[in-house]
């Protein structure tokens, strides 16, 4: 094993409640675009479990030296080189296209300015029919769904005033308007949900 690598604890307890998701969600996709790859752990794992995947990773530049040390070890046939993608910048993958998108623990992390650039290019990036899969924490209707998930909000919002968790409802009407429709929403572990929409006319 390559000690050089990122690690992140919370990857690997997550990866399995997720991959179960994804297994049913991406069943006859070919091209999945993973938008904030992180160190490269749920991309190793989920690639693997999922051979018929061409997944690709994408991630900031400080981001992708991890990213690909994990998929150089793996060396796995369906994971090809980490593209540089920071959604603040509004410049995305040239002249492709992609079945599937996945993204985990990214919105709570990012502006609302960048949450909906980061739907807008989606938007660019996705065939009609495309499913759309975003893990991580959401507020219902306004209200965190759990203690730990409201103490998780203030001190993301301490440390930096422009982060936190999102309202589902607000990320749904943010999707419909680039053409996403909702149509799952799991509840996993840790106060987690894994949330799909699906693509229909073009946004």
């Amino acid at each position: 094993m390559n000690l050089d690598k990122p690690y992140s604890a919370a990857s690997e307890r997550n990866r399995d409640p997720i991959l179960v998701v994804l297994r049913e969600a991406f069943a006859g996709c070919r091209d999945v675009l993973e938008i904030g790859s992180g160190t490269g752990q749920h991309a190793v794992h989920f690639a693997a479990a999922l051979p018929a995947l061409r997944w690709q990773c994408s991630d900031r530049a400080e981001n992708l030296a991890g990213i690909r040390a994990w998929l150089a070890e793996a060396a796995l046939p369906n994971t090809p080189p980490p593209l540089q993608l920071d959604v603040a910048t509004g410049v995305w993958p040239p002249a492709q296209s992609f079945d599937a998108v996945f993204s985990a623990n990214t919105l709570h992390i990012m502006s609302w300015s960048e949450v909906r650039q980061m739907f807008a290019g989606i938007a660019q990036v996705l065939r009609p029919g495309a499913t759309l899969a975003i893990y991580g924490p959401f507020n219902i209707d306004g209200q965190f769904t759990s203690a730990s998930n409201a103490a998780f909000d203030r001190s993301l919002r301490a440390a930096v005033p422009h982060r936190g968790i999102r309202d589902a409802a607000e990320v749904d009407a943010l999707a419909t308007l680039h053409g996403f429709d909702i149509v799952a929403d799991h509840a996993l572990p840790a106060n987690n949900r894994c949330r799909l929409w699906r693509r229909g006319r073009v946004g």
